[in-house]
């Protein structure tokens, strides 16, 4: 990554558009320039329903960026669910200039240009590469090899391919807002270096990122990214069974859940009364039920959730790979012993996200704020900036100077 570069991401879910603009320190950290979000429910079910809507938030908060941090703003990048990509592992065997003078960017770049050389099926398009291993000509796998005295190099890396029609649909979208899209990239893949901790980067580990309309599914084979995949169900379902089953309203169903978030109705310590405020009894008066009822509705909704994953995963033939299972998203980690109950039907450890920094992100922008970082992570690139105008006064006092430089002396 080069110092200064700006790094606008956007992270399109199901209830919200959210927005961040970051930059690149001295210290090769991202330094947060602004954060925003505007509520959207153009996606439903992972299924693009209305790019007006979609347009229209991206715009709001674009807009909102601007005036905090006086730039404008022309190009971004954005996620894509897991359902819609495709990982395809490849390796190349790549020969050096000079065994002697040292592998160099040239070598490493070249060999990353030559890895995605792959037949892509006609509804597919390549939006990502991945490098994964390099290996010297002694069989020594080594993380950079820039330097490194090798007669070869061998590259092993994850090409992800997205469906043309959903890219196709995410451009016409960002169209109508004025912005170029500079990359394309999948939640999970996003979402890695935040939500993991030093140790299960190195892990084979199943990422789960549970929103509030879509569970995101990631898995990780050491360092390989070798499976993504999206569940139509996340946390608002979870409120909209509480709703319906004790007829109340969603607001308060939502208020419940959050207030007596449990997982498990073997876990309840008290089983207390609960009255409803917007469900009435046949006396006119506030219904009550028993808490045990409540979380009875959440446990089996739940339960189906963490169900559905352990029979993707087993159908890939990728449940005997994964040895842990990191829970993360705001439809999920607020309710107690979610964990527990997901531990009890993959029957594979499962805990909440511990990644050093995820605490200290507002849970509204960890995916748009994890996907600057994955892009300012990037090797091997001179810049991953986005396209940025600075609009400071001095610069349009600037602009405003060379107008009149140019009418006078053109």
């Amino acid at each position: 990554m080069a110092v200064g570069d700006i790094i606008v991401g956007i992270d399109i879910g199901t209830s919200k558009v959210s927005t961040v603009v970051g930059e690149v320190n001295n210290f090769n950290q991202i330094e947060i320039i602004c954060s925003t979000n505007c509520k959207c429910s153009g996606i439903q079910k992972g299924v693009i329903v209305d790019e007006e809507a979609i347009s229209s938030a991206i715009s709001k908060t674009i807009k909102e960026a601007e005036e905090i941090s006086n730039f404008k703003i022309n190009s971004a990048y954005t996620t894509i669910p897991g359902k819609y990509t495709t990982i395809v592992q490849n390796s190349i065997v790549k020969e050096t200039k000079d065994k002697f003078a040292g592998i160099s960017l040239k070598d490493v770049t070249s060999s990353i240009m030559q890895v995605r050389d792959i037949e892509i099926p006609e509804d597919k398009v390549l939006i990502d590469i991945v490098p994964d291993k390099f290996i010297l000509d002694d069989g020594k796998p080594v993380t950079d090899p820039i330097g490194k005295f090798s007669s070869s190099l061998t590259l092993t890396a994850q090409i992800i391919l997205a469906e043309k029609e959903y890219k196709k649909k995410l451009s016409s979208i960002f169209k109508r807002v004025g912005i170029d899209i500079d990359g394309i990239v999948p939640i999970t893949l996003a979402e890695r270096n935040l939500v993991l901790d030093t140790n299960e980067l190195k892990e084979n580990v199943m990422i789960l990122d549970i929103g509030a309309g879509n569970t995101e599914i990631g898995v990780f084979s050491n360092t390989s990214y070798v499976y993504s995949n999206t569940i139509n169900l996340g946390g608002d379902n979870i409120t909209n069974d509480i709703a319906y089953c004790l007829n109340i309203s969603r607001e308060e169903a939502d208020k419940l859940k959050r207030q007596y978030g449990l997982a498990l109705k073997s876990f309840i310590d008290n089983d207390n009364n609960i009255s409803l405020n917007t469900c009435k009894d046949i006396d006119g008066k506030n219904k009550t039920i028993k808490s045990s009822e409540l979380i009875e509705i959440m446990e089996a909704r739940i339960e189906e959730i963490f169900t559905i994953i352990n029979k993707d995963i087993t159908a890939r033939g990728l449940k005997p790979i994964i040895n842990d299972v990191i829970l993360t998203g705001e439809g999920i980690v607020n309710i107690s012993k979610s964990d527990m109950a997901g531990k009890i039907i993959l029957n594979i450890p499962v805990k909440i996200s511990t990644g050093r920094l995820i605490s200290t992100i507002k849970s509204t922008y960890r995916t748009s704020y994890a996907l600057v970082r994955y892009i300012a992570s990037r090797p091997y690139a001179e810049t991953v900036s986005s396209n940025i105008d600075a609009k400071t006064e001095k610069h349009v006092f600037k602009d405003l100077l060379e107008k009149i430089k140019e009418f006078f002396y053109s």
